[in-house]
This record gives C-alpha cells, structure tokens and sequence, in this order.
C-alpha cells in the first residue's frame, strides 16, 4: 500500500517568525533536540511507515539543508528509496519562485511525474510529531475519496490559529474556516471523550495532505491561480468532492515561532514528554556523527538532554537541551535553555592563537544564562549574564534578538566578556 505513495515534503517561506534561526537557513534545517534537524522529522515519520520516496521542495537558504539531506539518507543501490531536493527553479511556463504550498507542488509536479505512484503525501517540514501514515493512507483508500487531510483536537486558545473544520458520521468534511476568530462556539466537534476531557473541542487541519494522483493533476490544470492548499484548494475540494477527516490524537505542534520552538525542545526534558525521543517504534533519524562521547567535569545536571562530543564543566545545568559539540566553562550556570553547540571543534594551536583576543567557541566561566536559545557557533566570554523573561522587551540587535522574553543570540556571534543581557 505504501509503496503506492510518494511524499512530497515542504520547506516553507523565509521563517521570518523564526528569525533569527533562519537568517542563514532554511526553517526545516534548524537544529532541534541537540541533533536533529526538523526535516529529519516528517522523513523520518515517512521511513517508519513504509514510505521511502520522497521529495524536499525548497527555496530560501537553502544550501545547509541540502548539505544535510546530501549527508545523511543514503539508501541501497538495489532499493528504490530516496530522498531527493527539488529547488526552485525559474522555467519559461514558472518564471516565478514558489508562491506558496499548492504552487510549490505545482511547479515541481513535472518531476513528480517521473515516478510511478497513485497518492502523493503532502508534508510540511517545520512540525514535531511522531505519526505512522500507514493507517491514514488506508483509511483514505477505504473510504474511496481522492483528497484526506490529517485532522487534531485543539483547545478554544489554540483554534483561532488554524483552520478549524466539522465533519460528519463518515468523517466527512461538512465545511471549514480558516482561523476563525468570532463566533467559534459553532465550530465544537466531537472528538472523543479523552480530548473532550482535556477542552480539545475542535478539529483543526494539520497541513498534512492526501491526494489521488489523477486528482492532482486536474486541480493543476485546471486552477494555475489557486497558490495555497489551506485557503483555496481544499475550501474548493470540499463544494466538489467528498473531503475525508482522518483524525489523529497524538502529540503534534507547529514549530511557527520562537517560543513554540523553545517550548518543543524544553519539553524533550520532561520526565515522560510528550515527543518520545526513546520510543524505538518511532525512531528519529539523523546524520551519524563520528563523535566522541560527552564529557562531563564537576557539572550538577537535572532535566537536561546532552547530544555528543560535549565538553561541559559548568557549576549547574538545569531544565536544558545541550547540541553536539558543546563546550561549557568552569562555575557556569545554565537554566531553561537550548544550547545548540557547534558545527567543528577548535583546535589547540586555534584556542593559543585566539586566547586573550576573543571568546572562544562555545560559552566561557562563570556566566549565568537563563531563558535562551544559544545559536551554533556563538563565542560567549567569561562574566556573561543572559538572562531572558518577561522583562525584555521584543527587539532585534545586532548579536542576538529577544522575542516572547526569549533571548536568541545569533548563529556565529561573539558576546564579550562582562556583558549583561
């Protein structure tokens, strides 16, 4: 069954609501959990359900997800899986970039083609979520409908962020709005006494997509102006065809913004969290590192992820994601952060040369950081306080950005010895 679907996953927009993690990169190739990249998610949910083609459609800053895609997913010479990146690109039919979701898959679909397939899986890179496709590629097929969205219980506070649909006995999609921002008690669905229980009263779409190939093809066509799925093809799929909710009741969040990002990686520190890292019918797959195993010097831990090849002699490290290569000075105090680490190790003729001159790679000695996310590469010297909260107000600077009262400090920058923040 699944080797009759080809994924299609989408590397979205510019992120500017995730900048500055996506000044120079691409939002499905920002770090997440220490060591992953968000892309390895939907590929990796793709693989543990049974479907290996797939298809990453980008178009800003792209070239460090290509590298890592290049990288990593490397399949047999006798097996027909890949994981292949389509760029945009400007032809005489699209002189245009994409122009949004339906646009993106419509300007590739030539390549598409190429493939033999029935159902195409339409994805978004930026989710974090752990979903095997399988039951929903056959509940599609079961129900003999040509369009299926992916569909989760939401609470009256999140609904106005999504488009929220009702559906009937069938599960048939019987209308939907997008972000609905008056009048949403007519919107409640049934959806199950457990989410009932937890005020998830409505359904809301996941951006995750079926469709039939033939179908596909015709909206194509057939409607060149239509850009968007979420706006303006599904709306117009339901007045003509019968539109299947397939409901999931997972854990899932769109990683839209920084404290929605900052939320999802301290979750991972959870003692039971909610996106199971551990779970080994849900792997996570990323690239294999040859790096050494993690060393840790005088350092009191408590609710932290530590990725490999860290070299950490803080005082205390507490409620925090720590990526690979991390260095962390003597008497530091680390508290409710994401220290994304660093792409190379400095070597010892590098730290005598740049000793005195300027921070070295990583974070200096006793500095206290609270409330931040620490971009890949960042020089913090010694004396440093970052501390984030309700204080701050939202502002973008030179070496770092502070939204939602979260500190970022940019990828590559170099914070002096004695700043406060």
């Amino acid at each position: 069954m699944t080797e009759k679907v080809l994924a299609v996953i989408l590397g979205g927009g510019q992120g500017s609501r995730l900048s500055p993690l996506t000044q120079t990169r691409s939002k499905p190739a920002v770090p997440i959990a220490g060591k992953y990249r968000l892309v390895d998610i939907p590929i990796s949910n793709c693989l543990n359900s049974g479907i290996h083609r797939m298809f990453v459609l980008t178009q800003f800053n792209s070239a460090s997800l290509n590298k890592h895609i290049k990288n990593t997913y490397h399949f047999s010479h006798f097996s027909l899986a890949f994981v292949d990146i389509l760029a945009a690109e400007q032809t005489p039919e699209n002189p245009t970039w994409f122009q949004g979701t339906a646009d993106a898959v419509r300007q590739t679909m030539h390549h598409l083609l190429n493939h033999e397939f029935e159902y195409v899986l339409i994805l978004s890179g930026d989710q974090l979520y752990q979903m095997d496709f399988e039951p929903m590629v056959q509940a599609h097929i079961d129900a003999g409908v040509k369009v299926t969205l992916a569909t989760i219980p939401v609470n009256a506070k999140d609904a106005p962020d999504f488009g929220i649909l009702k559906s009937d006995e069938r599960n048939i999609i019987t209308s939907f709005i997008e972000k609905p921002k008056t009048n949403l008690e007519d919107w409640t669905s049934d959806t199950g006494p457990e989410m009932h229980a937890e005020g998830k009263d409505y359904l809301a779409s996941m951006g995750i997509y079926i469709f039939n190939r033939d179908l596909l093809i015709k909206i194509f066509a057939e409607n060149a102006d239509e850009k968007d799925f979420g706006k303006e093809i599904i709306p117009r799929m339901l007045t003509e065809h019968d539109v299947l909710s397939y409901q999931y009741d997972g854990y899932w969040t769109d990683i839209g913004n920084i404290s929605s990002f900052f939320e999802a990686n301290l979750g991972l520190t959870d003692d039971i969290p909610k996106f199971n890292l551990f779970d080994s019918h849900h792997s996570i797959f990323t690239r294999a590192r040859m790096l050494p195993p993690s060393k840790i010097l005088g350092t009191t831990l408590d609710k932290t992820i530590i990725a490999e090849g860290c070299i950490l002699e803080a005082k205390s490290i507490k409620h925090a994601v720590i990526g690979i290569r991390a260095r962390i000075g003597t008497g530091t105090h680390i508290e409710s952060c994401y220290i994304m680490g660093s792409d190379k190790y400095q070597t010892l003729i590098e730290i005598e040369e740049e000793k005195g001159k300027k921070p070295l790679i990583g974070i200096g000695d006793n500095c206290k950081i609270v409330n931040a996310i620490i971009d890949k590469n960042s020089r913090i010297g010694d004396d440093v306080e970052i501390i984030g909260g309700a204080h701050l107000p939202d502002g973008d600077f030179p070496l770092y950005t502070v939204k939602d009262g979260i500190v970022v400090v940019k990828k590559g920058a170099v914070i002096p010895n004695g700043t406060k923040i």
